[in-house]
């Protein structure tokens, strides 16, 4: 399990403040405590369909993006680790739905819900978990209500669209992105606006980390789908090749099937959809690895990252500026 008192091991940010890192270890570990706290139910068995996730580890990426921005204002506010809490458990509900609609086997190096259990418990657990976040956001006000509320909005779109395809005529890439900022940049934008919100920030700094947040998020995401197809399963968690294997058509898939080089014929025609025969998935992996469309699709989780960099520039130089300009390069140069 990842250790929640390193910030800077878990995110490269080898060059963060000594003081702020410090301070950023004491509030991870409250945020850990309050979200397991928040997974307990009266019944043995919800608890430990609903700490599965929690126990397996994971980075705690929005959270940590909650208690950054807040150092921005005071971290000390009420709400600012309640809000980490929030973010991280709606995180955690996607992915029980997520591996239940990918028929995922193992997510953080452990067998997902639905494998351990079956697809019913994993669903209902990921609805339990969202009704947990909602309780936490209910005592936070209104306007956290109606940012959630948005932003829920936002994942389930993301995914419909997803789900359904780009329509006729749209770019399939342009679609692709637009689903990757619904899917995952909505709920990190939230992340950093919680952490300005309840901080005390001010307005700008709030559209600041808004727009850093959803930026940063695309990127995060980007890297992460070429880490499915780059990584092996020890480093990253996961069974490489996942969305490959279901037909999920991320970025660096939409890029090769753009070739017209008749050398690729092969791997165009392997990835026209769902891979469930181990052969030609092994085959389509390697041949995608290889290509540069992998290559390219680095290059656009870089451009990314450089949008969330430049969004920065109204803050006051420092080391919370320092630390955020540094997760830019972390997030798309990770290899777990």
């Amino acid at each position: 399990m990842t250790d929640p008192a390193a910030p800077s091991a878990r995110f490269g940010l080898d060059a963060v403040d000594t003081g702020l890192e410090a301070s950023l270890a004491a509030e991870l570990a409250g945020v850990e405590e309050l979200l397991r706290a928040s997974v307990k139910s009266d019944y043995p068995f919800v608890t430990e369909a609903s700490s599965h996730l929690v126990d397996a580890g994971g980075k705690r990426f929005r959270p940590l993006l909650v208690l950054l921005a807040a150092h921005l204002g005071d971290p000390g506010a009420q709400g600012v680790r309640e809000s980490a809490v929030v973010v991280e458990l709606t995180h955690l509900a996607t992915l029980y739905h997520d591996d239940v609609m990918d028929e995922a086997p193992l997510r953080r190096g452990t067998a997902s819900a639905n494998a351990r259990w079956d697809n019913t418990v994993a669903i209902l657990t990921g609805d339990f978990l969202f009704a947990k976040s909602s309780q936490l956001l209910a005592d936070l006000g209104p306007e956290a209500v109606r940012i959630q509320s948005h932003t829920f909005e936002r994942l389930c779109t993301g995914q419909i669209r997803e789900t359904v395809g780009p329509s006729s005529g749209e770019d399939p890439v342009e679609h692709h992105l637009a689903v990757l900022a619904d899917k995952t940049g909505s709920l990190i934008a939230t992340s950093g606006r919680f952490g300005a919100m309840f901080s005390g920030a001010g307005d700008t700094v709030v559209d600041v980390m808004t727009r850093f947040g959803e930026r940063i998020g695309v990127a995060f995401q980007l890297a992460d789908d070429l880490l499915d197809i780059a990584s092996d399963s020890d480093l990253s968690g996961k069974t490489p090749g996942t969305d490959l294997r279901e037909g999920v058509r991320t970025l660096p898939v939409l890029l090769a099937l753009r070739s017209e080089d008749p050398a690729d014929a092969r791997l165009v025609s392997l990835l026209g959809g769902p891979l469930p025969d181990d052969a030609e998935h092994a085959e389509a992996l390697a041949l995608l690895r290889a290509h540069p469309a992998m290559a390219e699709a680095a290059a656009v989780a870089h451009r990314w990252a450089a949008e969330a960099r430049a969004a920065l520039a109204p803050l006051d130089p420092g080391p919370v500026r320092d630390a955020l300009e540094a997760l830019c390069d972390s997030v798309v140069d990770r290899t777990s």
